[in-house]
């Protein structure tokens, strides 16, 4: 009776630990994010996924104890669910932590989201809505052999050898790094008003021009789109 007490006072830690997580940067964080028109990652993963599809969410945990706390789910949600009947890999940055910037954790959650595209031969789309990399761990993120410059590599083997679909949705900033990753997928969507991509943006500019920066809605490009389904083999 100890052992098992024991064991269901585990698993109740477990799920208050994974329930913490999910809620990101925090209600305030949230908030904000509605505030500014936008939905969260998890919103937006809902509204994707299948009705009574399901979401088997990978990484949860990673590095959960690690940054004072300030890093739940290293700013990306990443999983495996179904659009259209047909299994996907989802990746969605989480601008609620640190602006959905990357941590050094990051980039082997994303490495690992697109190795099971590649392995399974599914589809992977990109909800992406983040900020880059988190400047002051800029050093643990692209050095190595499975650094940050790795996804890009897995970007071109699937596009160019696997013919495994890419399709990213850019539904706010989407900036250096972080705009490298759409840029390589097979089909890019973006929300007028909301999303722009680049080497950098108006708040990072400003930090090194006298005046501040502001993005502007002219000159935006344009494009005839065509409907797309993932739904056939």
């Amino acid at each position: 009776m100890a052992e098992a007490s024991r064991m269901r006072l585990m698993v109740d830690e477990v799920r208050a630990l994974e329930d913490r997580l999910r809620e990101g940067g925090g209600p305030k964080r949230i908030e904000r994010q509605h505030s500014q028109g936008k939905l969260t990652a998890r919103e937006r993963i809902d509204l994707l996924i299948d009705p009574g599809g399901g979401f088997l969410e990978i990484g949860l945990l990673l590095a959960y104890d690690q940054y004072d706390g300030q890093a739940p789910g290293v700013g990306v949600v990443t999983g495996i669910g179904e659009v259209c009947g047909r299994p996907v890999v989802v990746v969605a940055n989480d601008a609620t932590v640190k602006a959905g910037s990357w941590w050094p954790e990051t980039i082997p959650k994303k490495l690992r989201a697109q190795e099971i595209a590649m392995r399974c031969r599914v589809p992977i789309i990109y909800l992406v809505d983040s900020a880059g990399i988190n400047l002051p761990y800029q050093a643990g993120v692209f050095p190595g052999k499975y650094g940050a410059s790795r996804l890009f590599y897995y970007n071109s083997i699937m596009r160019h050898y696997l013919d495994v679909p890419q399709i990213s949705a850019v539904m706010g900033p989407c900036i250096a790094g972080g705009a490298y990753l759409p840029a390589l997928s097979d089909m890019i969507v973006m929300v007028d008003g909301t999303s722009f991509m680049g080497l950098g943006g108006p708040p990072f500019g400003s930090l090194n021009m006298p005046r501040r920066l502001a993005i502007t809605p002219t000159r935006r490009p344009r494009s005839r789109a065509t409907a797309v389904s993932i739904s056939g083999a």
